[in-house]
Parts: structure tokens; sequence; C-alpha cells
């Protein structure tokens, strides 16, 4: 388990600093009404978890964008040379009225944080727009950064950001249902594939966007053969070629699985489950994969809502089924 730093957590994110520690950064919660939520952050050396640290809250954000703020969602960690990114959200009225993105930069691996500033992403002042899953770097310098967008109508985007993080572009994932939460992984340099799950009604499927023209546009694939209870999943590309996506299947959020796809998601296998449990507070859910540079699988996930869980393991494992 990641430190406690509250009495609930939310979303996690990983990233790889340079010197090869792992570093994470969760919301978590001291109170019942999500306006004590803080995004906290600590790093994994050889001596385990550091001690987690504040790194944004309602006050630090509000001081960075001139704005009132409600409460915060996200966050998204990305390591870019000695840079390390933070995005996550914020709503200024009520759960989540106003959302927008928001983002913070650290030069000292973490130590200390920029004041953040305010993505402008809609002129619509940036209504329900939510961060959940890492950026993909772009041939240009640039980044792409899923986003979605969660108001009235549902469905993911894709956000250009250029070498010094001006907004480009955005475009919007077509999909065939209301989807949300995009995790995208690059296939090479025009093509990518983005998996989100639908949000109903009726039992819900992994849904899979492509693009072939380097994120200019996007269209729906067929649905992935996973089932989905409306809940986000995390997909990374092993040194291998494969595909791994994590999410809960059709047990619902009481188990949190992994499947592998050899053929760039047009078919899935299942290959393991994490964590189960059948009694009624099981909930393991929000998953974040980060491939290391050894080659190490780290995946972090909700724990009951009571914390956050960081579990490891190799590729060797997901074939042969050998111990993490």
């Amino acid at each position: 388990m990641l430190p406690k730093a509250g009495n609930s957590a939310g979303a996690s994110s990983l990233a790889q600093l340079p010197d090869g520690r792992i570093a994470a950064a969760w919301l978590a919660n001291s109170g019942d009404d999500g306006r004590s939520a803080a995004i906290w952050f600590s790093r994994l050396g050889k001596n385990g978890w550091s001690k987690p640290v504040p790194i944004a809250n309602r006050e630090s954000t509000a001081s960075g964008i001139f704005a009132n703020v409600g409460q915060l969602s996200g966050p998204v960690l990305y390591a870019e040379g000695s840079w390390l990114h933070l995005w996550y959200a914020s709503t200024t009225l009520g759960d989540n009225g106003g959302s927008a993105i928001n983002h913070s930069v650290s030069t000292d691996a973490g130590e200390s944080w920029m004041k953040p500033t305010r993505l402008q992403t809609s002129p619509f002042a940036n209504n329900s727009t939510h961060i959940q899953s890492p950026p993909v770097p772009l041939r240009d310098g640039g980044l792409g950064l899923p986003i979605y967008h969660d108001f009235i109508a549902r469905h993911g985007e894709w956000l250009r950001l250029s070498a010094t993080g001006q907004i480009l572009d955005k475009v919007r994932m077509i999909n065939d249902v209301p989807t949300l939460q995009p995790s995208v992984i690059a296939l090479d340099e025009q093509r990518a594939i983005a998996a989100l799950h639908d949000t109903g009604p009726g039992p819900g499927k992994v849904r899979i966007a492509i693009t072939r023209d380097g994120g200019q546009r996007w269209q729906d694939e067929e649905t992935a053969s996973i089932p989905n209870p409306n809940t986000p999943v995390a997909l990374i590309r092993l040194n291998s070629g494969q595909l791994l996506l994590a999410g809960n299947g059709q047990e619902g959020r009481g188990a949190l699985s992994l499947w592998l796809s050899a053929d760039e998601g047009k078919s899935w296998q299942a290959s393991r489950t994490v964590e189960a449990a059948a009694d009624g507070g099981a909930e393991f859910s929000a998953p974040v994969l980060l491939l290391g540079r050894d080659g190490r699988i780290h995946l972090t996930y909700t724990w009951r809502r009571e914390g956050i869980k960081h579990v490891s393991f190799t590729e060797a494992w997901l074939a042969t089924g050998r111990q993490p």
C-alpha cells in the first residue's frame, strides 16, 4: 500500500524519474464532502515509499488560477527529461460545474512545484473537462493529452500541446455510444489507439478509437471483447509489442483484471486477476499502468476507496504465471 494520506483515496498516477525512482501522485480526502481533498506525492526508493506530501489542494490551486475552487480530481504525472509535469482538474461551481484542467511543473523531482496554470480547452468556461491518463510524446516535441468531456455529451478528446505547452488543437474522439476516460498508446508515428469505457445504458464494454493520421481524426473501431461496468481502464504497450489493458470486467469493481492483445487491440485475451473479493465493500478500480525502463510493469489502483495499492510484475509473469 502507498502511505496513507487521508480517510479515502481516489485516482492515482505514476511516472519514472530520471534517477530510476517511481513517483506516484494520488487524490486523498480527510473529510466527507470532498472539499478537504488534496493531491499527495511520494517516491519509491530502496527503502520503500517516502513520506507523502501534499502538492496541490484547493487553496494552492485557487492562488495559482485566481478563481474559487470547489473540488479536485485527477491527477496525471508525466516525466519529461528533468521536468515532472502534473495535470489535474478542479471545479469552480460545486461538484462538477466549471471543471477545468490545471498544469504545474517540478524541476527537482517533485521537491517543489510551480504555481498551477489553467488550460483554456473550451470557449465555454471549460465546462466539465477532466483528465485521467498520461500524455503521449509527439514527433515535434509536443504532447498529445487524452482528456474527456462529461457534460450532456460524453466523449473523449485529444488535446495537442506544443513543446512549450501551448494548446495547438483539440479533436473529439468519435464513438457510437457515450464514452469517458480515454487511455492512449502510440503504435507508430501516425497510428494510435484509445481505450475508453462506454457509459451505458445497459451493460458496457471497453470501446476502441483509432487514429491513422497522427491524431487529426479519431474513429470508432469494433468494441473490444471486454465487459466493463462503466469504470476507468488503463492501457500500455509492452516491450514485446503486446498491449496490456487493466480494468474491471464482468465481476464489476470487486475484481481488477488484466487483458493482453497481440494484434494491436483487434482481439483480447484474459491474462490475470490482480485482486478480487466478494464482500460488499470490495472495490479495486481506477487502474494506472507504467512500463519502467527496466521492462518491469507497475500498477496502482484504488483499494476499497481507502488507499492506493501498488503492484509490480514482469511480462514473463503475464505469460507464464510466475509470481510478481
